[in-house]
């Protein structure tokens, strides 16, 4: 039998690149944690698809083996709880059985059946005015036209895939397809469904479907999940589960939250108008706010939090530590400078390497300018067309400029989302929490503070953030702890301050960033245009 001081979660945060799973007491401490890396299938049409019984697959491995070694008993575990990948949409049978593979927020296929849905009279920036008008008022925002939303992967489905639609029970979250597994409950959480865009969220205490929305959109309410309020308890594991997992069936499912929303609270960020940023896969810039209030222009907006009753300020930016990993895989380190057997460094020290190679190029990389836009934008534009890339290059150009180059590049794409964050919340943000696993890097996290004039706080142990969050919710969904509590039991590593001396230089810099924004996104519209098989105009 638990006891206060061993109560335990197990928190599992599903993300894009990997399962991270860890065993987290209710008032924060870390166990033991265990990683799954996971496949992203990325198709040629955007598609961006992973299969879901590997998540499920990677859970159950990673949670016998962190038994297996000791770490934690299984009879101090009382609750499961899940932080997702948010915006990806899983089609089931009435028995849960995904009847493909998932589509994940990196899905743009559905692109033209959103802009179809979302035209009208009086169009503003592609939205019939009216249209608009209702999302803004009911929901907090707006689909994103780009299709990456569950909403354009569901009219996707709709539209091209009829005879799969015509067979789904349900469309399901992530992360709500893994509480099924868990429990057999099929539902989600007020906070999770925003991205449909078919609820009214004005009562944050009883966000229900609209009928006026499911018609705007075409979406059926049947073949959508019932809701629940967030840090809802759903019920205990399911014994084909428990089994699986070597867990008591007694162990408590969660509701869990999306990842943004998990990351506002393991950050320790809880209070209104505390900031965090994350540098993960994607990134975010948030805070959670008293108040409703909508930036359709440049993709943010209050939206229901992972903590019931609170608004949380929520924007995403597509491409952030993904930059940095594709320059190590596919550009500097590939496959062919592996050592024969295909055996290469460690890939933390290659990272090692790599920022101890960026720490001898000065500040500004020499003029060296990168931009990530390697899968389009969100926040603060919405375009999928945009593309990155290297700007400035020269014959003195090194392996270490263009690793500190994709960092500042990274920053900057910050800096543009921080200039709209703060005129949102109509106040001076002064500090900063930092987690994701680009928050491990001191020197990323310098260049933070640097280009964004802010202090930086580095969240202790940062890329468990989400997990910590997870854990956090589910404790307080158990009643093992209150919301006010969070703030003290998450620990600032370290604080890093703006180095004057580089304030002069970033702001020229983050300019002529914007401008290549401004000069190059027709020419990135012209080049990743939808072209038509067969036809080269």
């Amino acid at each position: 039998m638990p006891t206060p001081a061993n109560a335990s979660i197990l928190a599992i945060d599903l993300g894009t690149s990997a399962v991270k799973l860890a065993v987290i007491t209710t008032r924060g401490r870390i166990l033991g944690s265990e990683v799954e890396p996971q496949k992203l299938d990325l198709l040629p049409d955007g598609g961006a698809e992973q299969d879901p019984e590997a998540w499920w697959s990677a859970i159950v491995r990673a949670t016998r083996r962190m038994l297996d070694k000791g770490i934690v008993s299984a009879s101090d575990i009382i609750g499961v709880n899940i932080s997702s990948q948010w915006a990806g949409t899983v089609p089931v049978d009435e028995a849960g059985k995904p009847l493909r593979r998932a589509l994940t927020w990196m899905d743009s296929r559905g692109e033209r059946h959103v802009r179809r849905v979302a035209h009208g009279l009086m169009p503003i920036e592609g939205y019939g005015a009216a249209k608009l008008l209702s999302w803004v008022r009911l929901t907090g925002g707006a689909p994103t036209l780009s299709g990456k939303d569950s909403l354009g992967h569901i009219l996707y489905l709709q539209s091209e895939h009829p005879d799969l639609y015509r067979d789904t029970y349900k469309f399901l979250e992530p992360k709500d397809w893994l509480n099924f597994r868990l429990c057999g409950r099929m539902a989600s959480s007020y906070d999770t469904i925003t991205v449909h865009w078919v609820t009214d969220n004005r009562d944050l205490s009883r966000v229900r479907y609209d009928e006026r929305l499911l018609k705007m959109t075409g979406l059926p309410r049947e073949k959508l999940p019932d809701l629940v309020p967030p840090a809802t308890v759903l019920g205990p594991l399911q014994p084909e589960a428990a089994r699986s997992l070597g867990l008591s069936e007694s162990v408590q499912v969660v509701s869990g939250a999306p990842d943004i929303l998990a990351a506002a609270v393991g950050s320790g960020a809880v209070r209104d108008h505390e900031a965090h940023l994350c540098i993960g896969t994607s990134s975010w810039l948030s805070c959670h706010v008293p108040y409703k209030k909508t930036d359709v222009l440049h993709q943010m907006g209050t939206l229901p939090s992972a903590l019931p009753g609170r608004s949380l300020l929520t924007n995403e930016q597509e491409s952030a530590g993904i930059c940095l990993s594709l320059l190590k895989d596919n550009i500097l380190f590939g496959h062919e400078a592996l050592p024969p057997g295909g055996q290469g460094p460690d890939p933390v020290d290659l990272y090692k390497v790599l920022e101890r190679e960026a720490e001898r190029v000065p500040a500004g990389s020499e003029q060296l300018i990168f931009m990530p836009w390697l899968n389009g934008e969100r926040s603060p534009v919405d375009d999928q067309r945009l593309r990155g890339g290297f700007f400035n290059q020269s014959l003195k150009t090194t392996r270490g400029h263009m690793v500190r180059a994709v960092l500042e590049g990274v920053a900057y794409n910050s800096r543009w989302l921080f200039t709209y964050v703060e005129k949102f919340v109509g106040r001076r943000l002064d500090s900063i929490r930092i987690i994701g696993g680009g928050a491990r890097s001191k020197l990323w996290c310098q260049i933070q503070a640097d280009v964004l004039d802010r202090q930086i706080q580095q969240v202790d142990e940062p890329v468990m953030a989400n997990a910590r969050g997870a854990a956090f919710q589910a404790a307080v969904a158990l009643g093992h702890l209150s919301v006010d509590e969070i703030p003290q039991l998450v620990h600032i590593a370290n604080t890093y301050e703006p180095n004057p001396k580089n304030r002069a230089l970033y702001d020229e810099l983050f300019g002529e960033f914007v401008n290549l924004y401004k000069q190059n996104k027709a020419i990135f519209a012209r080049l990743n245009r939808v072209r038509t098989p067969g036809r080269t105009a």
